[in-house]
């Protein structure tokens, strides 16, 4: 899968910064399908297409270890933020979502703007990576709910499927 809203520098610019390892839990691969995940669901539910995939690179790039890490959520929208007007042409009401889907995706919220719901979706729907079975009750949209997706989305987790879009970032890496 292709996309057309994460540009080759803005991807470069992100992993330049990023310090886990690139095929960790939360690494390029999980980043990958959760941005599959939204861009399914927002076409379905109508959300936008542009901060799903946004929201997919951003909401664990500022991690910095693999197990609880409070805060990193907002750190990769600070992050983001530091991109505003360059590589990230977002409008004001995009980039207010796109930081609330990103400092907010572990709080366990449920309710908000239907884009945020689906960037939060997309993440929860990746959770069988870490064998953590996705609980319907904790996620957003009733697109996430749906029995079809709800297999997709853990079959391609649990396989650890490695999407396409990855190889392209992998060659990123620096030396």
């Amino acid at each position: 899968m292709s996309n057309n809203y994460i540009s080759t520098e803005l991807i470069k610019a992100i992993l330049s910064e990023y310090n886990l390892p690139w095929d960790g839990i939360h690494g390029i691969a999980h980043w990958a399908r959760v941005m599959e995940n939204g861009q399914r669901l927002a076409e379905e539910n109508g959300a936008d297409k542009e901060i799903a995939a946004l929201f997919a690179v951003f909401h664990d790039c500022r991690r910095q270890n693999e197990s609880r890490d409070d805060g990193h959520g907002k750190r990769g929208g600070d992050f983001a933020y530091t991109l505003k007007g360059n590589l990230l042409t977002l409008n004001d009401n995009q980039f207010d979502l796109l930081y609330y889907a990103c400092s907010g995706h572990t709080s366990g919220k449920t309710e908000g703007d239907i884009t945020v719901r689906t960037c939060w979706d997309s993440d929860r729907l990746d959770l069988n990576r870490v064998n953590i079975k996705t609980d319907p009750d904790r996620l957003c949209t009733n697109e996430a709910k749906k029995p079809e997706i709800l297999t997709w989305a853990s079959k391609r987790a649990g396989d650890h499927f490695v999407p396409e879009i990855m190889s392209l970032w992998k060659k990123y890496k620096p030396l």
